[in-house]
């Protein structure tokens, strides 16, 4: 490993920092100690400008190069935690009981910092590093209310990257993938109201109970019979809530779940399926139907001259032999893509020695990964913002 000096020294510092940010864990648009603690270690580094406040608890912060160059690079960390209750056992263990950072957004906020403290030393690009902190990204929509308040009218960029934690991986391999890289997602309820009844006598109701178990085993047929095999688009019902007492026949049911998609075209089929099965069932059985589907993620592209550029940064760092840039592209969603449909960018993996996955309460970064990460994150600055000497 090739660490930048700057930031190799501040090993030690970077853990203390992320150990607290794993600590004190925030739900999304409540990262207000998070929020504040970034831009106190930022003004501690000397950065230019720190602005807070943009999309509730963002942060944004401008670093001047030692040139004159009118170009602008953007680096972008998550911050927010997860509705987990950890049982890592960690010493540093989460203090707010039922939340969690179980995405590893503490290593990505920690590592940005590091690439700042970097680059407020040496100014040895030629413009602007713009490092924005960003709240809410586990479907809260923290990107788009920082794209909504003006994220790139008041803080431009040419060019924006952003990375994250790769669990059950070589540790320090980095890896990317061009083009659609991530899925798009949407979230639904399905709400049923029917007619209730004394469980004894169901003859008398409209079960919306039964409906609601229908209803989610005809949902899946939209995957089997209506899109093409070789279109991927997944349709998962992750909640079904139905009913208070022993016997009583409901007359109301909730389902919800999640599709993910990667063409727009295959989602908005899945969406019109979706919509013409609740409107059958309806009248199938003689109850109401309402469908909530509402688009949270789109689907993450990377430009393919930024991920090429970006491996060559995280080559300076982990060498040639560490970089994968061609992985496949995966069903998980991240709200880095609105970014992205705004600017030009790319967004990398990095593995660490971790062996639990995302979200899940055991789930441990591996720290060391760090310095890693803090250092491409500097590089693709110092590359994509040359200093002429």
């Amino acid at each position: 490993m090739n660490i930048l000096p700057i930031i190799a020294d501040s090993k030690n510092e970077l853990e203390t920092i992320f150990r607290d940010l794993h600590a004190h864990p925030e739900i999304g648009f409540t990262e207000v100690r998070t929020s504040g603690i970034v831009a106190e270690v930022l003004r501690s580094y000397g950065v230019d400008e720190v602005h807070t406040g943009l999309g509730k608890t963002g942060v944004v912060a401008l670093i001047k190069g030692k040139g004159n160059g009118n170009r602008r690079v953007g680096l972008r960390a998550d911050m927010d935690a997860l509705p987990i209750h950890e049982a890592t056992g960690l010493a540093y263990a989460s203090q707010n009981d039922g939340v969690m950072h179980a995405c590893g957004h503490d290593s990505h906020t920690t590592m940005l910092l590091g690439a700042a403290k970097h680059l407020a030393a040496t100014r040895d690009f030629d413009g602007t590093a713009v490092v924005v902190f960003q709240p809410a990204e586990e479907g809260l929509g923290g990107a788009r209310q920082m794209l909504a308040e003006g994220l790139f009218e008041l803080f431009p960029v040419d060019e924006i990257f952003g990375m994250h934690n790769s669990p059950n991986g070589k540790p320090g391999k980095v890896g990317i993938c061009k083009g659609p890289a991530m899925a798009g997602a949407a979230f639904f309820d399905i709400h049923i109201k029917g007619k209730g009844s004394h469980a004894a006598r169901p003859s008398d109701s409209k079960d919306a109970l039964i409906v609601a178990a229908s209803l989610a085993s005809e949902l899946q047929t939209i995957l089997s019979r209506n899109i093409p095999a070789q279109d991927v688009v997944v349709l998962s019902v992750t909640q079904l809530h139905s009913g208070v007492a022993y016997n009583v026949v409901p007359e109301t049911a909730t389902l919800a779940g999640t599709v993910r998609y990667f063409n727009d075209d295959m989602y908005t089929l899945a969406a019109a399926r979706m919509q013409s099965i609740c409107d059958g069932m309806a009248a199938m059985h003689a109850v109401e139907i309402t469908l909530d589907l509402r688009n949270v993620f789109d689907v993450l592209i990377n430009d393919d001259a930024l991920s090429d550029a970006y491996m060559q940064a995280a080559g300076d760092i982990v060498g040639v032999e560490n970089l994968d840039p061609n992985t496949p592209p995966v069903t998980g969603s991240e709200d880095f893509a609105d970014m992205l449909k705004v600017v030009p960018g790319a967004y990398c993996t990095v593995g660490h020695a971790g062996t639990m996955p995302l979200h899940n309460p055991e789930y441990v970064l591996d720290p060391s990964i760090l310095p890693v990460g803090a250092s491409i994150m500097a590089r693709i600055v110092e590359r994509r913002l040359p200093l002429n000497t």
